[in-house]
């Protein structure tokens, strides 16, 4: 096999920011438009949100599948499959004159979001040297968190001004291009393994793995809660539909640029664990400050604050997966950390709805009591820089 060119890494990388950019934002389109939605089809806010909520529950079942079908068979033809899925589902939602169409091209995009998502850790350790692993997973990651901010950001201003119909072709075409571009883009360098993976219960007794599912079912937990609920958390405070959504916007863009600074910093430093010992328990302090704070310049500074240290503690916590498992099993092992994140994400929400009284304590002592404790188990997260035998193939 010839040496590739240096460019040719980060290329890929781009690839998959690209798709799993699309991807997030295939999934939000609809969620800053519910109740407009409601009053446009006639339905209920129950059948509406259905247009959000299978993207958990189907990772949740697809997981760890898709992390497994990366392993056997590469992450270029699964990523590859999972673009193609969303951009078909992204088709069915043309058909706007019927919300059936709509629902049914949700469920097509969210069967394809663990096929694309899943994919990264594979690609980091088939093209990225170890000091280099932080830093692209961080950068993978980005498109994740940014493809979330355009499609709650976009979506209603086009909708307004061209058209429901005509928002869902923008959205269409982004993800045929995308599709197109990963495999113009992206070449693989191991294929499949060629060592079949491990059998699961290997990985369930990987008590290192298994603290990081502890910490992405907490930690993802959390943020999903957060951000689901944030008008609901944020109205008693005095502020209105768009105030809360700049808050969340907040959170986002903090997140994307911790998840570009810190993770470069712990390559620098070559370690892992106390940049997400720091992560974690700086997330921790300002959603403290977060949960204080009555004033809107004050939750626009603590959420940001917020959100640029806990996206980077969930960029190292990928990378420090796919660093504790044989080379073969990075791909089910990242599926595992993902299924734990979506489940807590489904148990948080749930648990937040039936606690209700947004006026009240009980949803923001949850929110702290869920930052505590991931705090105090990442003091338990052992140092996998150094232990790593992940190498580039």
């Amino acid at each position: 096999m010839s040496t590739p060119k240096p460019s040719t890494r980060w290329r890929v990388l781009v690839a998959f920011v690209l798709v799993a950019m699309v991807t997030q934002l295939l999934w939000l389109n609809f969620a800053p438009m519910l109740v407009d939605l409601e009053k446009r089809y006639g339905v209920s806010d129950l059948v509406a949100s259905l247009l959000v909520l299978p993207f958990p529950a189907l990772y949740v079942l697809l997981s760890i599948p898709s992390g497994r079908l990366i392993d056997r068979l590469g992450y270029r033809r699964v990523v590859g499959w999972g673009a193609v899925i969303s951009a078909v589902g992204s088709l069915i939602r043309l058909d706007t004159a019927h919300f059936a169409a709509l629902l049914a091209g949700q469920f097509v995009i969210a069967i394809g979001q663990p096929f694309v998502v899943n994919g990264i850790n594979k690609l980091v350790a088939d093209w990225f040297e170890e000091d280099e692993v932080a830093i692209a997973t961080g950068l993978g990651t980005v498109g994740m968190f940014l493809g979330m901010a355009l499609g709650m950001a976009t979506t209603p201003g086009l909708a307004s001004s061209i058209g429901l119909r005509g928002a869902m072709v923008v959205n269409a075409l982004a993800a045929i291009g995308a599709a197109v571009a990963w495999y113009v883009l992206c070449v693989e360098r191991g294929v499949a393994e060629e060592e079949q993976p491990s059998p699961f219960g290997s990985l369930l007794r990987n008590r290192q793995l298994m603290l990081f599912v502890v910490l992405g079912l907490l930690g993802l937990g959390f943020f999903n809660g957060l951000t689901t609920w944030l008008e609901q958390l944020l109205e008693p405070r005095g502020l209105d539909a768009q105030q809360s959504g700049l808050v969340g916007g907040a959170i986002i863009l903090g997140g994307i640029l911790g998840a570009i600074v810190i993770p470069a910093l712990a390559d620098w430093a070559h370690a892992r664990r106390l940049p997400l010992i720091a992560c974690v328990g700086a997330a921790t302090a300002t959603n403290l400050w977060l949960t204080a704070a009555w004033s809107y310049r004050g939750l626009l500074a603590s959420g940001a604050l917020m959100g640029f240290f806990f996206m980077p503690a969930f960029a190292l916590l990928l990378a420090m997966t796919g660093e504790v498992v044989d080379r073969r099993d990075i791909g089910a092992a990242t599926g595992l950390l993902m299924l734990a994140g979506n489940g807590g994400g489904v148990l948080v929400i749930l648990a937040m709805q039936g606690i209700g009284g947004w006026k009240g304590h009980g949803p923001w002592a949850l929110l702290v009591g869920l930052t505590v404790i991931t705090f105090a188990l990442s003091l338990g997260a052992p140092e996998t820089f150094k232990e790593s035998e992940v190498t580039p193939g």
